[in-house]
């Protein structure tokens, strides 16, 4: 395994993100998964491919496949990767199963590492089916749950077991790494994990020292802290607010700060366009 990087703290630039070039409708497609379905929004390039495909992971409040609009961060980051050439699928760990937002609920039936990780298994499956798809340039890009979801499908003991091609890469925003630093985590592939440093919701010093337990037997990994960043720092329009209610927060009282960082989130999309680019 190559060497880990250190903690990097980020230099920021001062540029907006680039307009989205054309709009695009996500389509609503169902995944076989065991006895059922798991639905999940599909958003795809023009062309014929094959594409190489971004699996999103959403956080505790869930995509919003169905009736309602995808949340707009989700529906952003779809968009502006498949402009650059991606396919990318967000499965809906909760509405498949019926369920709403998971943030006030502490003992989730869903869990991040069993799951969730298995709706990322079968994910993976179906897009590598696609005649459309890359097979070998499958990534995972989640946020908050989903990133700590990320976090425990890149892990050395779940590869896959079904002869298909493993992730090309992942990349984690601003996700829970307490209990994963408990465990010893580390990469099987080249791991990039983004958060606010001042982040109430998800401790960016778990992370830190999660990121410093796995040296020297770790993929690629490199952690980026944004100073003064708060929890969902990338999402496109949302004024910095304090939230309460949540089952989870660094001080234990579930109130958070959350809200887009302008140059944080300029940084982030970039570092994201290269880190999949790879």
């Amino acid at each position: 395994m190559r060497l880990l990087l250190p903690l990097i703290v980020a230099f920021v630039v001062t540029l907006h993100a680039p307009n989205l070039a054309r709009a695009i409708t996500p389509e609503q497609v169902e995944i076989p998964f065991r006895d059922g379905h798991l639905r999940a929004l599909i958003y795809r390039p023009e062309g014929q491919g094959p594409f190489p495909a971004v699996i999103g992971l959403h956080g505790c409040a869930g995509v919003n496949v169905g009736a309602r609009a995808p949340d707009s961060r989700y529906s952003d980051w779809g968009q502006r990767l498949a402009n650059a050439g991606f396919v990318v699928l967000f499965p809906d760990s909760y509405g498949s199963r019926g369920l709403g937002s998971q943030c006030g609920t502490r003992n989730r039936n869903v869990r991040v590492d069993r799951e969730r990780v298995a709706d990322v298994e079968s994910a993976r499956h179906w897009l590598q089916g696609q005649s459309w798809i890359a097979a070998e340039r499958i990534s995972l890009l989640g946020w908050s749950n989903g990133g700590i979801t990320t976090l425990w499908a890149v892990r050395p003991r779940v590869a896959a077991k079904d002869g298909g091609p493993d992730f090309r890469s992942a990349i984690a925003f601003y996700p829970g790494c307490r209990r994963l630093g408990e465990t010893a985590w580390n990469a099987r592939v080249p791991t990039l994990i983004l958060i606010g440093g001042a982040d109430d919701w998800t401790s960016p010093a778990a992370c830190a020292q999660m990121v410093a337990g796995a040296r020297g037997r770790s993929a690629r990994i490199s952690f980026v802290v944004y100073p003064g960043a708060y929890h969902d720092f990338d999402h496109p329009n949302r004024p910095v607010q304090v939230r309460t209610g949540y089952a989870f927060s660094v001080d234990g009282s579930g109130k958070v700060h959350t809200g887009t960082n302008p140059v944080a989130r300029a940084d982030a999309i970039n570092r994201v366009q290269e880190w999949l680019a790879r």
